[in-house]
């Protein structure tokens, strides 16, 4: 995440900031000019190009702070969210905030990365959406299906994300952590084509027509097999080629991101972006890094902040996967 300063009076500004604590400016993301920008008391911003853009509507409700193209109406990223809870499901409507929030900062690393986002009402085949569920009512599935993610809502509650992450035995779980997780799916989905890329992702994550239905119920019945640490980043990763593929497709958003806030934050001097391939900057870059925040965290008490081991093979996958971006063009099928 980017290091962001208000345009007003210069003060520091999280992403999420509708109105700068300094100053009191009330604030907008603006979308095409990566940064976030004053807003006039009618909730307005001009741009340099004379465009008018407007406050969010879903401001109060999700809080939004993305600029609109048109005034009442709503931002790009909320444009993404096909369902969401009714207006009288006050539990789901405060998860709602938090997924919303996760979802915002998903799309602005996509955005830093280059990787396309175009929304079903743009091309309905191929594009993608959001359904935002709440659980209060009726069970749930977070998961990918044809450019559709569903998230659970109830995944942005601590003590119920803690509870599953405790009874699946994970090191890690978290909203944001779903969201990218999901992405990946849709990505293999959309970028992981023609004979030469199907046969570099299978050799690296395995034959995904094998059937899911029998790889989850094995996976549920008899666990992780012997050795999954010297091939894979976690248990969940070992159930099927196409979680393989979303388990590493999300450390790969998560390394980016850290990478990029570390070095806005002066935590490292290394520019993410000057490296061809992603295995030189995990080596180089992203190893010392996540070894010194881990022992930050252990100063404070604190689990971990990445509980994860990459082995060779697992770097190998995060090559791949990065290289499918524009970020990180290399040769994926020669790697």
């Amino acid at each position: 995440m980017r290091a962001f300063r208000c345009r007003v009076c210069d003060s520091p500004l999280y992403f999420e900031n509708s109105v700068c604590v300094s100053c009191g400016t009330s604030l907008g993301y603006s979308r095409a000019e990566r940064d976030i920008v004053p807003v006039d008391a009618s909730g307005r911003y001009v741009d340099a190009a004379g465009l008018v853009w407007h406050v969010c509507r879903n401001l109060n409700l999700s809080g939004c702070t993305w600029l609109a193209r048109h005034p009442g109406g709503q931002c790009e990223s909320c444009d993404l969210t096909r369902t969401r809870p009714r207006d009288s499901d006050l539990e789901g409507l405060a998860n709602f905030r938090l997924a919303e929030q996760a979802k915002r900062h998903l799309l602005d690393e996509l955005d830093t990365l280059g990787l396309p986002v175009v929304g079903k009402d743009a091309d309905p085949d191929n594009g993608l959406c959001f359904d935002l569920l709440s659980s209060a009512d009726e069970p749930v599935t977070t998961g990918h299906s044809n450019g559709v993610i569903t998230i659970d809502l109830a995944e942005g509650d601590d003590v119920h994300r803690e509870r599953v992450r405790d009874l699946l035995d994970e090191p890690y779980r978290t909203m944001l952590g779903h969201f990218r997780h999901e992405i990946g799916h849709y990505y293999e989905w959309q970028l992981v084509r023609g004979p030469e890329l199907m046969s570099r992702c299978r050799d690296l994550f395995g034959d995904e027509s094998a059937d899911y239905q029998e790889a989850m119920e094995r996976h549920y019945r008899e666990g992780a097999p012997s050795g999954w640490q010297r091939t894979h980043l976690s248990t969940y990763a070992t159930m099927h080629p196409f979680e393989d593929f979303a388990e590493t497709w999300a450390h790969f958003l998560h390394i980016c991101d850290t990478v990029e806030s570390a070095g806005e934050y002066g935590l490292t001097p290394v520019n993410a972006g000057a490296f061809t391939h992603f295995r030189d900057l995990i080596t180089g870059v992203w190893v010392p890094l996540s070894t010194a925040l881990n022992m930050i965290n252990r100063s404070m008490g604190r689990d971990d902040l990445y509980p994860f081991v990459i082995p060779l093979p697992v770097l190998d996958k995060l090559d791949f996967v990065a290289s499918l971006s524009p970020r990180y063009p290399g040769d994926v099928t020669q790697q």
